[in-house]
């Protein structure tokens, strides 16, 4: 069975910044629910201190990972939470993430929550999705 998206936007504005309030998904069979993903290697050491553009696209490439692992992409997310230890800072960035999600063609609902602090020290960075197929 197909999966079915509907966006829900009872105002335009969230559309031209690159996501929808909200998406109704009906015909999916396998929900994934990921673990937040940060600038980590593969050997779990955090990467890129300082630098919040590298830290967000390896963030993305850790997910689309995990996405992957689970016969996924980022095409297949409906929600995104972004946690940020700078918010005006991820915003100067944020063209890195509209376009990745841009390219997937899928804007999901999203969140942007700024935070004191992330799991380990330097991380700036964290993006926590839901997908479905």
């Amino acid at each position: 069975m197909a999966v079915e998206r509907t966006a829900v936007n009872p105002w335009p504005w969230s559309v031209e910044l690159g996501y929808h309030q909200g998406e109704v998904v009906a015909g999916h069979t396998r929900t994934l629910y990921c673990s937040g993903q940060a600038a980590m290697s593969a050997e779990g050491e955090p990467e890129h201190a300082g630098d919040l553009a590298a830290q967000l696209a390896l963030s993305l490439d850790n997910l689309a990972a995990v996405l992957a692992e689970a016969g996924m992409s980022l095409a297949n997310l409906v929600r995104l939470t972004v946690y940020a230890t700078d918010v005006d800072l991820l915003f100067g960035h944020y063209g890195v993430l509209a376009a990745r999600l841009g390219a997937a063609g899928v804007a999901p609902a999203t969140t942007v929550l700024g935070v004191t602090g992330l799991a380990l020290p330097g991380l700036m960075v964290e993006l926590e999705g839901t997908a479905v197929a």
